[in-house]
């Protein structure tokens, strides 16, 4: 097989851009630590708990005004 310069430069190149990008794309100690930080500052928020069930003839709780069973209801 020949020895073919271009492939070669080409391949190297094609490596040094994947190094390049990786090292873009690392997140350093600083950032950790900052992101880390962060989320210790972050207040918690309680997790969202689905609704009751609700009456049939009761006004639909998406506020159209139309009762449950016309409205959303009658999509279940």
């Amino acid at each position: 097989m020949a020895h073919d310069p271009i492939s070669e430069r080409f391949a190297k190149k094609q490596n040094e851009k994947k190094l390049t990008d990786l090292s873009k794309a690392a997140r350093g100690k600083d950032d950790v630590a900052a992101e880390e930080e962060l989320i210790k500052k972050t207040e918690k928020v309680p997790p969202i708990k689905g609704h009751e069930q609700v009456d049939r003839n009761a006004p639909c709780p998406c506020g159209s005004g139309k009762k449950y069973k016309k409205c959303c209801g009658a999509k279940a």
